[in-house]
């Protein structure tokens, strides 16, 4: 009788992840999507296929774009036929249940990163990023909090397999960074990040202060999507200011001698950029040029999805009451999102790169409101 009850409700495991699964192919149109691939591979068999390469570029970025949703689809009906398979077994006493259950946690894993990655369907969602962090007024503690956001995303870029490039750096005149431009490499890397815009609140016992008082810090974060080739964002040259200027930081005996770190200022929108990634001016002044590209593609992405009313509704003041996010270590521990309630006790982990659980709920949240704006 008990092996009857354990059956019976790991067959309604199996019926309802077989569900789940259903609705996720249907959601994602993988039978349309593998029409569109067939019919894509013929046109990229042309041989005038390659005479216009920025049209050619754009084809062959949707191609895998949707080949890489067909394989993770193929992929997850592959471990769930095999979590099908170990339970025939388990139910003729071949296999052990602990072996169904690894499988099926397994499958189960693998689904959820699918139905959550399929919150990323907005335009620009799939590109990479651009990540500005900047510390805001409290000078030294400032700088110090600004530089622990810097490397928990670096850490979490790294757990994402994502490749991260410094793109711009100012460092504190104490400790810390003044400001910094990241450059996260990598699939969605947009769409995971976008929702940690805006002012970050550190509240903790400053290192700084030998009288061992509460401080509480201010830094914010600005992410953007970085353009690619086959997107066309067209800029007047005389719209464009750009100042050169020779690189800070500390470095070896030719650093400080050549004027390499490239000032880019858009005076129709008044978007500032500052580049210092390479010893060379002309690569930094193309760096510089792609980001301000990718600046004024997120305006656009803004405006047609009415997200704000425009790049500066995003930018509040660095200062209390204006925060996303909370970040308490004294008197106790919590890290707790004002927009979305999402929080944890476990700050040593969220420093560490663990986010993910913020990500979420800030998709999750989007999603939702998305929905209830169709209905």
């Amino acid at each position: 009788m008990y092996y009857l009850f354990k059956e019976m409700i790991a067959n309604e495991h199996i019926n309802k992840l077989q569900e789940r699964i259903g609705n996720l192919k249907t959601y994602l149109e993988i039978d349309k999507k593998l029409i569109e691939i067939s019919n894509e591979e013929e046109k990229t068999a042309n041989p005038n296929f390659w005479n216009n390469s920025k049209e050619a570029e754009i084809v062959m970025k949707n191609l895998r774009f949707k080949k890489k949703w067909v394989e993770d689809f193929e992929f997850l009906i592959a471990n769930f036929e095999d979590v099908s398979v170990l339970f025939e077994f388990y139910t003729e006493g071949e296999v052990s249940e602990k072996e169904v259950q690894k499988q099926y946690d397994k499958t189960i894993s693998f689904l959820e990163k699918l139905e959550f990655k399929k919150m990323l369907s907005e335009e620009g969602d799939d590109l990479s990023a651009v990540l500005q962090i900047t510390a805001g007024a409290g000078g030294t503690e400032s700088c110090d909090w600004a530089e622990m956001l810097m490397r928990m995303y670096l850490m979490w870029s790294q757990n994402q397999g994502y490749k991260v490039k410094e793109l711009n750096f100012q460092e504190g005149d104490v400790a810390g960074i003044k400001t910094v431009t990241l450059e996260i490499e990598g699939e969605f890397a947009f769409g995971y990040l976008k929702g940690e815009n805006g002012v970050h609140r550190l509240v903790r016992i400053s290192p700084f202060d030998s009288n061992a008082k509460r401080h509480t810090s201010f830094a914010s974060v600005y992410v953007y999507p970085l353009v690619d080739d086959s997107i066309d964002i067209i800029i007047n040259p005389a719209d464009v200011e750009i100042i050169t200027s020779r690189s800070s930081g500390a470095g070896g005996q030719n650093v400080n001698k050549v004027e390499t770190k490239v000032q880019l200022t858009h005076k129709p929108t008044g978007i500032q950029i500052s580049c210092s990634e390479t010893r060379s001016q002309h690569e930094n002044r193309d760096r510089a040029l792609q980001m301000l590209k990718s600046q004024l593609y997120e305006i656009e992405l803004k405006k047609q999805l009415e997200a704000r009313e425009d790049i500066e509704a995003g930018k509040m003041k660095i200062e209390f009451g204006s925060q996303i996010r909370n970040y308490v270590m004294h008197p106790y521990k919590l890290v707790k999102d004002v927009r979305t309630a999402y929080e944890t006790g476990n700050v040593d982990a969220v420093m560490n790169g663990d986010i993910d659980g913020f990500i979420k709920a800030y998709l999750m949240q989007q999603g939702q409101k998305d929905t209830s704006n169709e209905l």
